[in-house]
């Protein structure tokens, strides 16, 4: 057996990973990245697609999510958007309603504000998400449980809902209504704001180009499609097991699973009781991210329907002279295929049949078995019920990951607030002990 040797291994090479990776290189330690794919990035990802650079996973930012912005600013990273949108459609009903995207807005803002009246009492500070006292009564609610006390007029709610299925990736009645209060934190209680920060944004040479940054300047050994299997740890350290039967020997481990695969890695001695319910029950988010390439030339425009339909959200994020790549969101991912054009074609009639569709693509992230979810939404009782034990590190294993973030959980910032909150927690143990 090939034993190696090192100071920190750190688990995943997504955004989590890479500045675990650089930061903790850059005090002067020795690491060594495990990457189960061929590739880095973990669940961001560009790739060359239907004539377009396009995100199949995580894609915005925007400059109220502290911790990604300054790795933007680091890096001189530049930032666009997709065109703005001329006209919207939503459904009343089965009906189609047509206007503008500020006619939309004006449709859903009473039920927005009503909905988030209290968030700034349940969530005062978003960097501390569990700290407000009675917020487990909070966290048994689902949106759906919340949307419906509101009775808001038919119109109304199927907006409403649309607007949150299109959040959460997830049907409502799986997703916790804290995890909309988060959100809604993270932008001092301004629904609009938030909506703006989760949405529009994105790097303009792709999210490919931060990895790169990053693991550029990571002084690490970084090993590509070697996965992890076992993590024997002790007082003293851990020994790092891999699929093609080695081992690296380490004084620290950064593990930056998934939370929905994190239960399913061998971990002698277990994970605490936290880590493993929470990957058991899985995150409420279980939704496709579709890209359709349209024949053009079109109008841009955005576009909501309901939980009940394939497609949840569909918008324009792209135009050529020819054409058009639309960016659409379903909740559930088993419900469409993203690379089947007929199944595709029938979700966005929903709104519009005279679109030509040309091409479809995307990638299923709840098959992927490095990820098995798309961006982290938790389920009702799992903020105030896991979320500490998730952050918890258990003796020499530390813990990094987007899911367990505090202020944009889900975000690519919340993978560089981990990340940062566990090198620094290693780099102190490691100085201590030299000490």
């Amino acid at each position: 057996m090939d034993t190696n040797r090192t100071d920190v291994v750190v688990v995943g090479a997504g955004i989590a990973g890479l500045v675990a990776a650089r930061e903790l290189s850059r005090a002067g330690l020795a690491v060594v990245v495990l990457e189960a794919r061929e590739r880095l990035g973990g669940r961001v990802w560009t790739e060359h697609r239907l004539g377009r650079d396009l995100e199949l996973g995580g894609t915005w930012v925007h400059w109220v999510q502290p911790h990604a912005w300054a790795e933007i600013s680091r890096y001189g990273l530049g930032v666009t958007r997709g065109p703005r949108s001329a006209k919207a459609y939503w459904l009343a009903a089965d009906q189609v309603r047509t206007g503008t995207l500020d006619d939309f807005m004006t449709l859903i803002d009473p039920g927005m504000r009503r909905l988030l009246a209290d968030t700034m009492t349940w969530i005062p500070r978003p960097d501390q998400p569990t700290a407000a006292p009675g917020l487990e009564q909070a966290d048994t609610f689902s949106v759906a449980d919340k949307l419906a006390q509101l009775r808001l007029p038919e119109e109304e709610y199927q907006a409403n809902e649309a607007a949150w299925v299109g959040h959460f990736n997830a049907p409502l009645e799986e997703g916790a209504f804290t995890n909309a209060l988060r959100w809604t934190a993270a932008t001092a209680g301004s629904w609009h704001l938030m909506h703006e920060a989760s949405a529009v944004f994105r790097l303009e040479d792709g999210t490919a180009a931060l990895v790169a940054a990053i693991a550029g300047e990571a002084d690490a050994d970084i090993r590509t499609a070697t996965e992890v299997t076992r993590i024997e740890h002790t007082a003293d350290g851990a020994v790092v097991h891999t699929a093609d039967g080695r081992s690296v020997s380490a004084r620290r481990v950064v593990v930056t699973l998934p939370q929905n695969i994190l239960g399913d890695l061998d971990v002698d001695p277990p994970l605490n009781a936290g880590k493993r319910a929470a990957s058991r029950e899985k995150t409420a988010s279980r939704g496709v991210k579709a890209w359709i390439r349209v024949r053009g030339p079109i109008e841009p425009f955005f576009a909501y329907s309901s939980g009940a339909h394939p497609l949840a959200v569909v918008r324009t994020e792209y135009l050529g002279d020819d054409d058009a790549v639309l960016v659409a969101f379903g909740p559930d991912s088993t419900r469409l295929d993203p690379n089947d054009p007929d199944a595709v074609r029938r979700a966005l009639a929903v709104w519009r049949d005279d679109l030509e569709v040309l091409e479809v693509t995307g990638h299923d992230w709840m098959s992927d078995p490095y990820s098995r979810q798309t961006w982290m939404m938790q389920r009702p009782g799992q903020l105030t019920g896991h979320l500490a034990a998730q952050q918890e590190p258990e003796g020499v294993l530390h813990f990094a990951s987007s899911d367990i973030a505090n202020l944009w959980a889900g975000f690519i910032d919340g993978a560089v607030e981990s990340a940062l909150h566990a090198a620094r927690a290693v780099t102190a143990s490691l100085n201590g002990a030299r000490r």
